[in-house]
């Protein structure tokens, strides 16, 4: 983890410390994924479905973020209506390609543009989600191998440790 400065699908400027005080898990990706994404996304949004149910549970919220690591092609407006058909929790964030390229390396998430095809390329990437904990702190993180119950059962006894060491 570590610092950051993006802007929301919103076209809201964020840094890290405006998430301080929150539970977030990040996902990395790009809106013309064909198949991964699409995936990992599906499970983030039942990962926040299951912990909302928990909510009352905990004394802090959970914030799901979609990082997208296509700036030149991901526009917030693209970025919004992508991030809709998944869950009206998420919050996505975008930026210039060197404001992307920094979080990415605090975060040690690999990028690469593929070859271009007439205008369309893939991008790969690193295909993890990271959990950070209220304080901003880096705690986790789930690959692929998680389905979206471990990784909201870890998460939540995540969330029970540090609720028991703050007291």
């Amino acid at each position: 983890g570590g610092p950051f400065s993006l802007i929301t699908h919103e076209k809201k400027p964020v840094t890290d410390k405006d998430f301080h005080g929150q539970w977030i898990l990040i996902y990395f990706g790009f809106t013309h994924c064909p198949d991964i994404c699409p995936e990992e996304l599906e499970k983030l949004a039942e990962v926040t479905e299951l912990l909302h149910k928990q909510k009352n549970k905990q004394n802090y919220p959970f914030q799901p973020l979609f990082v997208s690591v296509d700036p030149e092609r991901d526009t917030p407006e693209l970025v919004s209506k992508y991030i809709k058909d998944y869950s009206p929790h998420f919050i996505g964030l975008t930026g210039t390609r060197d404001q992307v390229a920094d979080m990415c390396k605090h975060y040690r998430v690999y990028f690469s543009q593929g070859p271009k095809v007439g205008d369309d390329y893939i991008v790969d990437h690193a295909i993890v989600m990271y959990l950070i904990n209220p304080n901003g702190e880096f705690v986790d993180y789930y690959g692929r191998n998680k389905n979206a119950k471990e990784v909201a059962y870890a998460i939540e006894q995540h969330m029970n440790a540090f609720k028991e060491s703050n007291k």
